[in-house]
């Protein structure tokens, strides 16, 4: 039951929901995910923390970076399900397009600079 309510509650969020469809490009630098979603830092990180409970993401550090993705073949069918469902149900929304788009100018970024943007 904790799972289902922790998956749930990581759903019922539209941030992190389009967290988890910026991702479905591949792996992110946390910078850049507050690049894309416009919020403070530590708010970032506290969706990154729940999406994280949720087994929805993986997380790595390398350094100072912290790195999310996707979680994996490896993860609970449930949580392959919903990232499954997430994807083709939001494909072609809106506001997935522009955050597709935008994805695309903050990948082309220098990803040290935008790391230290956030860090000072």
């Amino acid at each position: 039951m904790r799972e289902f309510i922790a998956l749930t509650k990581a759903l019922a969020d539209e941030n992190r929901v389009r967290t988890l469809m910026f991702l479905t490009s591949g792996q992110l630098c946390l910078c850049q995910i507050i690049e894309m979603l416009s919020l403070a830092p530590s708010t970032v990180s506290k969706h990154m923390a729940i999406l994280k409970q949720a087994r929805l993401v993986e997380a790595r550090k390398q350094g100072r970076w912290h790195y999310y993705r996707l979680a994996g073949t490896d993860a609970p069918k449930p949580i392959r399900t919903a990232i499954c469902w997430l994807q083709n149900t939001l494909a072609k929304n809106k506001q997935v397009t522009r955050d597709r788009e935008r994805l695309k100018s903050v990948l082309k970024m220098d990803a040290n600079q935008l790391c230290k943007r956030y860090k000072s």
